[in-house]
C-alpha cells in the first residue's frame, strides 16, 4: 500500500473544515464586535459592505529589487478585526508586502494607507504596528515577564501600568506560572506565546505575523492556530499573517489573499476560495484537485448560475458550474475535488457526470482513503471516501473496475 502525501491529507482536512471554520469565525467576530440594534445577528463580512472603511489599504503597490519585481501593482483592502492571511509559494511577494507595511521596505511606487493616512514616510518604530517573526527574537537574559514588559518600559509608562498590562498579557496567553522562567527553559509553543504577548502588549492597531508557527511540530502547530484565533477574537486586533501553509491559512483566516509572482490571484474567504477558485493556479494551490481538460460546449443558466458542457479529451461529455466567462468552443478545464467524487463498483443508475476506470493505487490515511483511478484515455483521477468500516470490509481494492460520479454543482469550469 502506498503512503499519501502530506498535502493530500491537508487538503482533505481543509475541505471538510473550511465552511464551518469560516462560519465559526464570522459568528464569533459578530458577537465580539459592537452590534447595531437593528441587526444583532449580522455576520462579520465588512468586505461586502460598500460603506465599510478599511484599516489597511494597498493602492497599486509595487516593489522592485534591481531587475526583479517582487510585488507587481497590488491593490488590497483589509478591514478592522480581520484575521487576514497572505498565502502563496516561496518568492511570491507576500513577505515583501508585509515588510512594506511594517516599514522595513519602501514601496517603489504606490501607496500604503493605515486608517486613511499614507504611512510611507513614517519610520517603523513610529507606526502603530507590531511584527512577530518566526524566530520569536526573545531576549535570552530576560524572564518571560520582563520580555513581555520590555516594549512597555521603553514607551515610558508608569510601573503600575506596566505591571497591570504585563499581568493581563500573561493571563491572555496562559503563561502566569512561567513568568519567572527564561526563554531557554520553555518549549517552542511556550516561546511562541511569549512572543505573541510581547507583540500585543502595546496594543497595536495591527499585528503582523511572518510564518509564526513554522518552527512548531504539526500537532502543536494545529493547537496554536486555534489559540491565535481565540486571542485575536478576544482582543479585536487586526491580524495579518504570512504563510505558505494552506491548511494554516484556511484554519485561522477570515479571508485569504493568494499570491503568485508578485500579484494577487484571488482574495476571498476560505470556503469561497476553496469552492470557487477563479483560476487553475488557485484551484491547484488550495487543497487537492483533479483537472480534466477539454473543449467547452453548450452554456446554460440555472438558478442564477451558468453551467457548461465540456467534451473531455477521452470523448466523454461532462457538466459543471462556470467559474467566470466560458465561451463555447474554447479550451477549458473541469476542476473537481477528490472528496466530491463518489466511487462505486456498480454503475449508478443516474449521474450527470460519470466515468469509469481501474483502481491503480489506494492511499489509506486512517479516516480517509484516496483512490487513484486510471480512466480509459489514461487520465488519472483521485477520489476520496470516508473509512466508515475496517479495511478488511471495504468492497473496493486494487485493480478493481470502478465508476466515478459527481454532480455538476460539485465541479467548476475554468478557462485560465
Amino acid at each position: 500500500m502506498s503512503t499519501t502525501k502530506a498535502a493530500s491529507k491537508s487538503a482533505s482536512k481543509s475541505a471538510s473544515g473550511a465552511a464551518s471554520a469560516t462560519a465559526r469565525k464570522a459568528s464569533s467576530r459578530a458577537s465580539a464586535a459592537p452590534k447595531p440594534a437593528t441587526n444583532p445577528n449580522k455576520v462579520f463580512a465588512p468586505w461586502d459592505d460598500a460603506n465599510a472603511v478599511p484599516i489597511v489599504e494597498f493602492d497599486n503597490v509595487r516593489k522592485v529589487f534591481g531587475d526583479f519585481t517582487a510585488v507587481a501593482g497590488v491593490s488590497l483592502k483589509i478591514y478592522p478585526r480581520e484575521f487576514f492571511a497572505l498565502l502563496g509559494p516561496s518568492g511570491c511577494g507576500k513577505t515583501t508586502l508585509l515588510r512594506m507595511l511594517a516599514g522595513f521596505e519602501t514601496p517603489t511606487s504606490g501607496r500604503i494607507l493605515l486608517d486613511g493616512q499614507d504611512i510611507s514616510p513614517v519610520p517603523p518604530n513610529k507606526r502603530p504596528v507590531n511584527m512577530m517573526f518566526q524566530s520569536y527574537a526573545l531576549f535570552p537574559h530576560l524572564s518571560v515577564r520582563d520580555n513581555i514588559a520590555f516594549g512597555l518600559k521603553r514607551s515610558g509608562r508608569s510601573k503600575s501600568e506596566i505591571d497591570d498590562r504585563t499581568a493581563e498579557m500573561l493571563q491572555l496567553v496562559q503563561m502566569n506560572e512561567y513568568a519567572g522562567r527564561k526563554p531557554h527553559q520553555l518549549s517552542g509553543g511556550q516561546r511562541q506565546r511569549v512572543a505573541l504577548a510581547r507583540s500585543l502588549a502595546k496594543n497595536p492597531k495591527l499585528l503582523l505575523l511572518d510564518e509564526p508557527l513554522g518552527a512548531l511540530d504539526a500537532k502543536l502547530r494545529e493547537q496554536t492556530q486555534f489559540e491565535l484565533v481565540n486571542i485575536q477574537e478576544k482582543l479585536g486586533t487586526t491580524f495579518i499573517i504570512v504563510t505558505h501553509d494552506q491548511e494554516e491559512a484556511m484554519t485561522v483566516a477570515t479571508r485569504i489573499g493568494l499570491m503568485n509572482r508578485g500579484s494577487l490571484m484571488q482574495v476571498a474567504t476560505p470556503s469561497e476560495i476553496y469552492e470557487n477558485p477563479n483560476s487553475r493556479f488557485v484551484a491547484d494551490f488550495i487543497g487537492d484537485v483533479n483537472m480534466i481538460g477539454g473543449t467547452a460546449g453548450k452554456v446554460t443558466k440555472r438558478d442564477g448560475e451558468e453551467y457548461a458542457d465540456v467534451k473531455a479529451e477521452g470523448g466523454v461529455t461532462l457538466r459543471a458550474r462556470c467559474g467566470g466567462t466560458i465561451r463555447s468552443g474554447e479550451k477549458c478545464w473541469l476542476a473537481i475535488r477528490p472528496e466530491k467524487i463518489a466511487v462505486s463498483k456498480a454503475k449508478p443508475k443516474s449521474a450527470a457526470n460519470l466515468v469509469s476506470g481501474k483502481v491503480l493505487d489506494i492511499a489509506y490515511v486512517g479516516n480517509l482513503s484516496t483512490y487513484h483511478v486510471k480512466l480509459a484515455d489514461g487520465t488519472l483521477i483521485k477520489a476520496q471516501s470516508a473509512n466508515r468500516e475496517r479495511i478488511a470490509r471495504r468492497e473496493i481494492t486494487w485493480e478493481d473496475e470502478v465508476w466515478l460520479s459527481w454532480s455538476p454543482d460539485a465541479a467548476i469550469m475554468l478557462s485560465n
